[in-house]
């Protein structure tokens, strides 16, 4: 039986605008066949055991349609699930039409997914609208090759005349190489040399860069692809949003398990930055397979504990696993290192007795209290009394339960005991490498900034990126002492550290540092 062949437009740069249903489609991708305009950061979404051709990248026989056609077929006669990844819309001078005409006479089955066109995209970013009240009530998308300059409209080339006399905008892609003749053909129709121009190169990525220049000056205007060149009156329109944000034109790359990755992607996105996942962890379940947690679950409900301590986000979510009734917790107390751990928590109807204001093990430890002569609180101790508070002489229950992750630090449990408590370490989950592609990784290479928000993100990078011979980009940001001292210890120059450890202390320190204006 044969797969089915998505052809997906990936937008004009930005990953982020990328559709709902082209992610999905690539979430469930075996194979993945790309071009050259595709943001490398969108590969990441296709699944770590997907193959990926890329069809775009040199000047070969990979690179010739009928080629590239021949391979959507053969990959879907294979039953596989193809996603050809084509920047832009694939339907707008994408060649996507003759991709589907190849798969409708093969009878390989087809969907296509439009996707956010760079002839309305880019105009945007750069701060005009192709149509507007007054200026334009229409707007023509026309392609600047030589093939549409250089042939009489009778022999399929674009009659630029004809257009000068339509009036409303013209938005040409393709068409730094022919602007000289573009401008000639259109003032011969009759439009102004006076006519407004803004060209956008690299639209709606970091390298974004605009010129306005005007109809007569064109061709003498430098411009270098990919860019697209907006001629009417709404190029007099400046409505600029994009580079107003404080990392706008940054790159920065982010090493979170892919899970995990959409949070800090987010806010950095709202700061203005192009993201870069190259997610090169993930987290997995014990290496006992969940017996130990299971059997210390099953304590809890037994009242063995008077606390529940949770370190992370994903301690939570294993912890829980095995929890079928909240209620099993009480009567024990629950203690959270920070708030994006108490946000997991609130997630199962649970609120953290417990989150100190220094979001680490010694913060927590300071503000923990304190047994007394081995004993711990009664469940009606108050534990915001801090260090040195007395407990109640009834209070009979000393063990304090600690899910978390293989190899963590001792800092914590070690504390804990020395306060007085018993303590149960339990493996929770583990944190693996995972592969990333090795041109993600060069991709990444060419960032202003990488983040680390774990020593094990820190860690798995950096062995991958050694190996592919990759460099690390200039700024290295970590979200608190512990993974900067891994990184540290890695020969790595920490450039950036959060004071509060948190996604959000991290991006604020960031912005710090790079809203300077671009290095280099």
């Amino acid at each position: 039986m044969n797969g089915t062949v998505f052809l997906v437009g990936a937008g004009p740069g930005d990953p982020g605008l990328l559709t709902i249903r082209g992610a999905e489609v690539l979430g469930q991708a075996d194979v993945v066949v790309h071009d050259r305009l595709s943001d490398p950061g969108l590969l990441s979404l296709a699944p770590s055991g997907a193959e990926r051709v890329d069809v775009g990248k040199r000047p070969d026989d990979r690179g010739n349609q009928d080629a590239i056609n021949g391979l959507l077929v053969a990959k879907a006669q294979q039953g596989l699930r193809v996603v050809r990844l084509k920047g832009g819309d694939p339907f707008v001078f994408g060649r996507g039409g003759e991709e589907a005409q190849a798969l409708l006479a093969a009878g390989v089955p087809f969907e296509v997914v439009p996707g956010v066109t760079s002839a309305i995209a880019v105009p945007a970013y750069g701060g005009v609208p192709v149509t507007h009240r007054g200026l334009s009530t229409c707007f023509t998308v026309v392609a600047g090759h030589s093939r549409s300059v250089g042939n009489s409209p009778a022999l399929g080339g674009t009659n630029w005349e004809a257009l000068a006399a339509a009036g409303g905008t013209i938005v040409v892609l393709m068409g730094a190489a022919h602007r000289a003749e573009i401008a000639d053909r259109l003032m011969g129709g009759g439009m102004s040399p006076s006519t407004p121009v803004l060209a956008v190169q690299w639209g709606t990525g970091p390298r974004q860069a605009s010129v306005r220049t005007t109809l007569g000056r064109l061709a003498e205007t430098v411009l270098a692809p990919p860019v697209t060149i907006v001629i009417g009156a709404v190029a007099s329109l400046d409505l600029a949003w994009y580079g107003q944000r404080p990392l706008a034109g940054r790159t920065v790359v982010v090493t979170r398990a892919s899970h995990q990755a959409p949070a800090l992607s987010a806010r950095l996105r709202d700061e203005g930055a192009q993201v870069l996942e190259v997610p090169t962890v993930a987290i997995a379940g014990p290496a006992d397979g969940g017996a130990a947690l299971r059997a210390a679950v099953g304590k809890l409900r037994g009242g063995s504990y008077s606390w529940v301590v949770f370190t992370s986000a994903n301690g939570v979510d294993r912890f829980f696993e095995h929890v079928p009734d909240a209620r099993w917790l009480s009567p024990a107390r629950v203690a959270a290192v920070g708030p994006a751990t108490a946000a997991a928590l609130r997630a199962y109807r649970i609120q953290a007795d417990l989150v100190p204001s220094d979001y680490r093990a010694e913060g927590l430890l300071a503000s923990f209290p304190v047994p007394l002569h081995g004993a711990t609180p009664s469940p009606g101790a108050t534990p915001s009394s801090g260090p040195g508070a007395t407990p109640s002489p009834s209070a009979t229950r000393p063990a304090v339960l600690l899910p978390q992750a293989e190899g963590a630090s001792d800092v914590l449990s070690a504390g804990l005991t020395r306060q007085g408590w018993a303590v149960e370490v339990v493996e929770a989950y583990r944190t693996v490498p995972v592969a990333a592609p090795p041109g993600l990784l060069t991709a990444a290479s060419r960032a202003d900034a990488v983040c680390f928000a774990s020593s094990s993100a820190v860690r798995s990078y950096l062995d991958q990126a050694g190996s592919a011979g990759a460099e690390l980009p200039a700024v290295i940001a970590c979200i608190g002492p512990a993974t900067a001292a891994t990184a540290r210890s890695r020969g790595l120059h920490v450039t950036v550290e959060a004071s509060e450890h948190t996604l959000d202390g991290l991006v604020s320190a960031l912005v710090r540092d790079l809203s300077g204006g671009p290095r280099g």
